[in-house]
Formats: structure tokens, C-alpha cells, sequence
């Protein structure tokens, strides 16, 4: 086991007398966040996957929806599935550990004990598919373009770093804003890398249905608009043999092909189509398989438990407009919606309920606050509700028979206080005169019965609601704008929160079109709670910070809490290998799994 932040006697190298380094640092092939490195510099491959996994075959895909671009690094247009295949980035992330990465791009890595830089060694034999090297001039060039032209995450993601560097023929340094910022350097580890000599003479700004130059284990291969993609792998890329490829990458050929619709992807997946789909509906999982090629074992079913984090889910409103602007409206509103019987009648029991930002992990808080938690959050009584400390959170619940009259009840109750009566059958705000309506913006059908039940409930609360249902590049575009009064949102959370959190809450965002701060929070007290988060020095006051942080999302009442699973339901076509054990913080899916000619070659004569 190798000591955090470096300290291995064999790696490690002093550099106080380095002609760029201001303070002592360490030199390793790994940077974790808090604990310990698991995998030794002469690592030969991750646990999780199988190291002798034949190479070949094809796998196919399936989205919804369609695209015009292949540039996933902008806000304009629609990119295609699968376009980061054909990137590396400077480290690589392991996913049986919290938060450690390894070189990829960069063969080491140098950092002193304040992570207030990081230099980067990168790999001599790295190339760009056009037989270039991968030079510092590319890093830099990446990091400008990113946070100038990029998405605006990047912009947030990157806000603590000062200054890029090139300080050696294979060298490049980044310097961040002083003790405020631990993670950064393996943030910066995550940049993918663009060639600097490809984009020069084209605009990064506009979308392009060129095939971009990469470094990665994959190149595009053909491109129909709207209809598919293909990636074939680079056989004898530079990096195939790097440890932390080893026994990925495996298929040949990656197609995506394009659907209308979930129904018409569902028929086609049954129809040998394509190869695997995740299933994320429980109809579909209840009743779209029972056909014989499932009980002929051609079709895998599978339930795969899971410890990965789930962040939350569920119905989030825009306080950027008035009517949600009073966390009581927002309060309220969640009484009519009933879980328990929406999940026993339409989601056949498939899900478990929302009750944090941090869904299946230590850092979700429960209960009442306590110990360092407790202490954190003292330091903002009176600026948090105080139901922080005197109750703890559950969304409204119900018994599951559908009658709800008494949720209904204290939903009137919490309006009534925010100053909004019924008058003529409809909710009105007393002192405007305004009637309250809402607008759920969907990109899928699937949720429209979810909501068609809430809707009845919300009228008998006075309140006329209506469903609009989009197409993926007009929801993308009014998600953008924040052009919406309700959206379904999902945040994706990891072990090791961090810089992500400004994108997702601070007041910064808020206005910041393409951010994924969907609610419109601009609140200080989470903003100072986001930069705790961000500094933490120690893996406890880390989960004490997300714990209190959690806490005062919940009792925001910025969303209403949907709910999650606990398991990997995958629909598969008998044709693939794959490890014996998932890797624990996610489904290795596709970069472990492989083609497994025989049982293609037996299912296709079954068939």
C-alpha cells in the first residue's frame, strides 16, 4: 500500500532544489485525494478486469434521440454517443477505490504536500492518431480552449487554477489559488487532451461532423447524421500495454445506433438489432422480456447488486420564477406526490425512495445531525431552517392506497402560509393576484404516467399543470436556457466531492446558461459549505462537510425526491465476456467486457 499524496521511498523524489518547484514535492505514477495508493508503481493491471480478454469482435449500441455534432466539448449542437472514446486524459481513475488516479497521458506525476501545483511528466511515446507527439503545448492549449470556448462547467470546474506552464520538453505545471483546493490536481488529471496543431486551423467554437483528431484507444469510423456512429480501435495504439489499459478496450468495433424511441429501441433490441441495454424502467423490466429467447438463455436478464453512489433525482423546481421562489411553495408541492403508491402501482416495487443528495453512501446524512456534522452546521443557525436540527429529513410519505387527503391537507396548510389561497377553483396568490400553473418539461414519454397521477392531486390543490414533452435537442436547449418551470434532474455524485459541487449549487452558476445548477440556488450559506467541501483537509471532514451540506439541500425543498435502485438491470445478448466481479464503484461496462466468439458463433446457430 503506497502512502497518499505520494510518499513511496522508492518514487519518491525531492524537489525543493528543482529550479521550478517553491516547495518540497514528491514524484509517483499515482495521486489519491485522502488514503492510501492500492496499486504499486509496477502495477500490471486493475482487479477489475480480466488482463487475458481477447481483443475483436463488434459491439452494438443503442441511444435515443439524434445528433449533429462530434464535438461533446460545447454547449452548441448535440454530440454524438461515444465521442470521448477517441480521447486520453493525463490520469485515469481506478474504480475500486474512492478517488485515486494513475498516469495515462502523463507517466508521473509531482505535487508538494499543499497541492498548491502539480506537474505533470507526459509519456514520451504518446501520439495523436496521426503519429504526432503529445507535447505540453497540447496540454495548455486544451485547458484555454476548455475553460474559453468549452462548456461553462469547465469554467467553474478549473476557477482555482492561476497558472499553465510549460517548464520541460515533456513537462507542464499548473498553479492553484493557495490551500483552498486539495482536489485540483487530480481534477486537472481528468482534463482529456486535444492536438493543438489539429484544432488551430478549425473553429473549436462550432460544431463539426469532421471526425476529430485523437489520442485514445479508439478512432470514428463512420458517421450518418442522426442515424449512427462507429469507433474501430486502433490496433497497436501507443498505450495498449499501459497497466491502466490492461484488459480494456477489447471490442474491434463500437456502432451507436440511433431510435425515435424507447418502445421502437426496446422492439429492436429484441429483434437483434443491437447487442445491450441498461434498463432503467420497470415496466419494461417486468413485462418487455417474457418472450423464449430470455428463457432459452440467448437473451441474458441479469440483476447485478451495486454499492455505486446515487445521487438525487427527482422533480426540480426553477426558483429563478417567483412562484417557487418561497421554499414553503416548494414544501407543499411535495405532498402531492405519492411515492409509495406510484411505486407499488407503476414501478412494480423497483425502486427505492430519494432521501439525500448522496443516495447509497457515508456521506449521506440521516437522522439528526451529530459530532462534526453537528459543529459544522451550529456555525449557520439562524441563516438554515430550523428543522436542520430539530427533525430529520424524509420526504412526505403516504400509505401506499392512494388516498392522500392528508398530505393534501398540510400541502394547503404550507400554502396558505407562503400567502397563496384558492379562489374560484384556483390557486392565487394573495397579494398579486397570480394563479399558480406548472409546466413539466419531459425528453421522454416514460415519465408523462408518473406525472399524469401527481397532476390530479395538484388539482385538487387548485393548481392546473400540463405536460410538454420535447424532443432531445429542444429540451437540451431550454435545459440550457433554463427555460422551464420543472424538469426531472438527476446529479451525479462521487466518493470525493468536490469542484463539480460549485457547477451543481453556488450562487456563480445560478445564471450561468449550461450549468447544471438546474434549481437556480444562490444561497450563501451553501456556497461557503461548497468551498468547505472543496478545501477539506482529511477524509472525516469530508463526510461531515457533504453530510451538512446534504442536510441543507434537503431542507431547501429545491426538489421534490424521486427515488433510485440498488441494482444494475441489464438486458443482454449471450455473446459477451466479462470479469467475475464488477469493479465496486461502477459496471466496467464496455471497457472490461469482450467479444466471446464461441458462444457468438453457438447463438447465432441456436438462433
Amino acid at each position: 500500500m503506497l502512502k497518499s499524496c505520494f510518499r513511496v521511498a522508492a518514487l519518491s523524489v525531492a524537489l525543493a532544489g528543482s529550479t521550478h518547484a517553491d516547495k518540497a514535492a514528491y514524484r509517483s505514477h499515482a495521486l489519491s485525494m485522502f488514503d492510501d495508493v492500492k496499486y504499486g508503481s509496477g502495477f500490471e493491471h486493475f482487479d477489475y478486469v480480466n488482463p487475458n480478454a481477447p481483443k475483436g469482435g463488434e459491439l452494438r449500441l443503442a441511444t435515443v434521440g439524434t445528433f449533429d455534432s462530434l464535438n461533446p466539448f460545447i454547449l452548441k449542437g448535440v454530440a454524438a454517443a461515444g465521442t470521448l472514446l477517441i480521447y486520453n486524459r493525463l490520469l485515469t481513475k481506478s474504480l475500486d477505490e474512492p478517488f485515486t488516479e494513475y498516469g495515462q497521458l502523463a507517466e508521473s506525476i509531482e505535487c508538494p504536500d499543499d497541492r498548491s501545483w502539480v506537474t505533470f511528466t507526459l509519456r514520451r511515446e504518446a501520439r495523436w492518431h496521426d503519429g504526432k507527439s503529445i507535447t505540453p503545448e497540447d496540454v495548455i492549449f486544451s485547458f484555454e480552449t476548455l475553460t474559453t470556448m468549452g462548456l461553462p462547467f469547465f469554467r467553474t470546474f478549473y476557477a482555482d487554477v492561476t497558472a499553465v506552464e510549460k517548464i520541460g520538453d515533456h513537462q507542464v505545471k499548473f498553479s492553484f489559488r493557495s490551500g483552498t483546493n486539495r482536489e485540483l490536481p487530480l481534477i486537472i488529471g481528468q482534463m482529456r487532451v486535444l492536438p493543438k496543431h489539429y484544432w488551430e486551423t478549425r473553429d473549436f467554437g462550432e460544431t463539426t461532423l469532421e471526425p476529430p483528431l485523437g489520442s485514445g484507444p479508439y478512432r470514428i469510423e463512420a458517421v450518418d447524421p442522426g442515424r449512427f456512429i462507429t469507433y474501430r480501435r486502433v490496433a497497436g495504439n501507443w498505450d495498449q500495454d499501459l497497466a491502466v489499459q490492461s484488459g480494456q478496450n477489447n471490442f474491434d468495433l463500437i456502432r451507436y445506433d440511433y431510435y425515435r424511441d424507447d418502445t421502437v429501441a426496446i422492439e429492436a433490441l429484441k429483434a437483434g438489432e443491437y447487442d445491450f441495454r441498461v434498463v432503467g424502467n420497470a415496466t419494461e423490466w417486468s413485462t418487455a422480456y417474457n418472450f423464449p429467447p430470455v428463457d432459452a438463455g440467448w437473451l441474458v436478464k441479469e440483476m447485478i447488486p451495486h454499492e455505486v453512489i446515487r445521487g438525487m433525482q427527482g422533480f426540480c423546481f426553477n426558483t429563478r420564477r417567483s412562484k417557487f421562489a418561497d421554499p414553503k411553495v416548494r414544501q407543499a408541492l411535495a405532498y402531492a406526490f405519492d411515492f409509495e403508491w406510484t411505486n407499488a402501482r407503476l414501478l412494480h416495487e423497483f425502486f427505492v425512495r430519494s432521501k439525500s443528495y448522496w443516495n447509497n453512501s457515508e456521506l449521506a446524512s440521516s437522522g439528526f445531525p451529530e459530532g462534526l456534522e453537528l459543529e459544522i452546521l451550529e456555525e449557520y443557525r439562524g441563516r438554515i431552517p430550523d428543522e436542520t436540527f430539530t427533525a430529520a429529513f424524509s420526504p412526505p410519505a403516504t400509505d401506499g392506497s392512494g388516498d392522500i387527503r392528508g398530505n393534501l391537507r398540510k400541502a394547503q396548510s404550507l400554502l396558505a402560509a407562503a400567502g397563496w389561497r384558492v379562489a374560484d377553483n384556483k390557486l392565487t396568490q394573495t397579494a398579486t393576484g397570480a394563479v399558480m400553473t406548472i409546466e413539466f418539461l419531459l425528453v421522454s414519454p416514460v415519465y408523462e404516467r408518473i406525472i399524469g397521477p401527481l397532476q390530479k392531486n395538484l388539482e385538487r390543490l387548485g393548481i392546473e399543470s400540463r405536460l410538454r414533452t420535447v424532443d432531445s435537442s429542444q429540451y437540451q436547449n431550454r435545459l440550457e436556457d433554463f427555460d422551464y418551470d420543472v424538469i426531472i434532474a438527476n446529479w451525479r455524485q462521487t466518493l470525493s466531492p468536490g469542484n463539480e459541487q460549485r457547477n451543481f449549487w453556488s450562487s456563480e452558476t445560478a445564471e450561468f446558461n449550461g450549468s447544471r445548477n438546474y434549481a437556480g440556488i444562490a444561497d450563501e450559506v451553501v456556497d461557503e459549505l461548497v468551498e468547505r467541501v472543496i478545501a477539506a483537509e482529511s477524509r472525516q471532514e469530508q463526510v461531515a462537510l457533504t453530510r451538512a451540506l446534504d442536510r441543507v439541500l434537503l431542507w431547501g425543498h429545491y426538489v421534490t425526491p424521486g427515488w433510485y435502485s440498488r441494482d444494475y438491470r441489464l438486458v443482454y445478448w449471450n455473446k459477451f465476456g466479462k470479469p467475475a466481479e464488477p469493479p465496486k464503484n461502477g459496471l466496467g461496462f464496455p471497457h472490461t467486457w469482450w467479444y466471446d466468439a464461441d458462444r457468438a458463433a453457438e447463438l447465432r446457430q441456436r438462433r
